[in-house]
């Protein structure tokens, strides 16, 4: 992943402190998060869910 891209997401989820005291851990987070997203099959359309959404009180 891009180290400046890296950044940017870290300091935008509030990882400010990991991103001074950890580099090398948050690196390897994104790399982890960024194999996994690689190889899940999400939909194409952001609003399309692949199973029904949850609500409570219904069914059984």
């Amino acid at each position: 992943m891009d180290t400046v891209l890296m950044e940017a997401l870290a300091r935008l989820s509030g990882l400010d402190k990991m991103l001074a005291e950890y580099p090398d851990d948050l690196a390897a987070a994104f790399a982890s998060a960024t194999g996994h997203r690689d190889v899940m099959m999400a939909p194409d359309a952001a609003d399309a869910e692949p199973w029904p959404p949850m609500r409570a009180g219904e069914g059984l």
